[in-house]
C-alpha cells in the first residue's frame, strides 16, 4: 500500500464524516417538517347574488313574497313617436303665437303683430347718424401725397368717389380705392346698409412711422433716406334724404 499524501482529497477525514452526518440529519428533519405541515385550505369564493328578476321569478314559482315578485317584473318601455308623425308639417300649430301673446300687455301684442307681419330684409334703409369706419395702417406712401388724393373725394357719394379714384393719376389713389371698397363692405355686412346710399363723411391721412435708410455719397459720406408711411381713414354715413 502506498501511503496517502496529506493533501489527497480522495481520503476522508473524521471532520468530513461528521459534516456528512449533520447534512443527512438536517435533510431528514426538513422532510419530516414538510410532511407534518397541514395542507393549505382552499379559498372561499363568495357566491354571486342572484339578479332581482331571477329572485322574483323564483319567489313567484314557490309562492313566497308575491308582492316582491310582481314588483321586480320589467315594465314595458314607452316608445315615443317620431317628430315627423307628431307634427308632419314641422311647424308650430296655428295660433300658438297669438295664444302666447293673448295674456300679454297691449303694447307687447302690437309689437308681436308687427314682427310677424314684417318681412326679413337684410339690406334695410340707412338710418341717419350711422357712421361706418375703415382704416388702413402703415401704407407705404407719405401722408402729404395721400392728402392730395383724399381732398378730391371728401363729401362725395360712393359712386362718384370710385370714379374719381379710378382716374386719378397718382400712386396713392390705389390704396384709397381699396380702403373705400373695404368701408362699403363693412357697411353692408356689419350694419346691413346699402353701399350705393352712402357718402364719405370724413377722410384723412395721418403720418406713420418712418423707416431710416442710408445711401453712399461722394468722398465717403452717407446720406439718410426717409421712407415714410401713413395711416389712411375713411368714414361713411348715409345720404341725407
Amino acid at each position: 500500500m502506498t501511503p496517502s499524501k496529506p493533501g489527497d482529497p480522495s481520503q476522508g477525514t473524521p471532520d468530513d464524516d461528521k459534516v456528512r452526518e449533520d447534512a443527512q440529519e438536517a435533510k431528514g428533519t426538513t422532510a419530516e417538517e414538510t410532511a407534518a405541515q397541514p395542507e393549505p385550505k382552499a379559498k372561499r369564493t363568495r357566491a354571486k347574488k342572484a339578479a332581482p328578476e331571477a329572485e322574483g321569478q323564483a319567489a313567484a314559482e314557490t309562492g313566497v313574497d308575491k308582492d316582491a315578485a310582481e314588483a321586480t317584473k320589467a315594465k314595458p318601455k314607452r316608445v315615443r313617436a317620431p317628430k315627423s308623425e307628431q307634427n308632419p308639417e314641422g311647424t308650430k300649430p296655428e295660433g300658438a303665437g297669438e295664444a302666447a301673446a293673448a295674456g300679454a300687455p297691449k303694447d307687447v301684442q302690437e309689437a308681436a303683430a308687427r314682427v310677424s307681419s314684417r318681412k326679413r330684409d337684410r339690406r334695410r334703409k340707412p338710418e341717419p347718424g350711422v357712421l361706418v369706419r375703415a382704416q388702413a395702417r402703415y401704407v407705404r406712401t407719405s401722408a402729404r401725397k395721400a392728402r392730395l388724393v383724399c381732398d378730391h373725394i371728401r363729401g362725395k357719394d360712393v359712386a362718384e368717389a370710385r370714379a374719381i379714384l379710378a382716374f386719378t393719376p397718382r400712386a396713392a389713389a390705389k390704396p384709397w380705392l381699396k380702403l373705400l371698397e373695404s368701408a362699403v363692405a363693412n357697411a353692408e355686412h356689419n350694419h346691413e346698409l346699402v353701399g350705393e346710399d352712402l357718402r364719405i363723411a370724413a377722410v384723412h391721412a395721418d403720418e406713420g412711422p418712418t423707416l431710416k435708410r442710408f445711401r453712399p455719397r461722394a468722398m465717403g459720406r452717407a446720406t439718410r433716406i426717409r421712407k415714410r408711411t401713413s395711416h389712411l381713414t375713411i368714414t361713411l354715413t348715409p345720404k341725407e334724404s
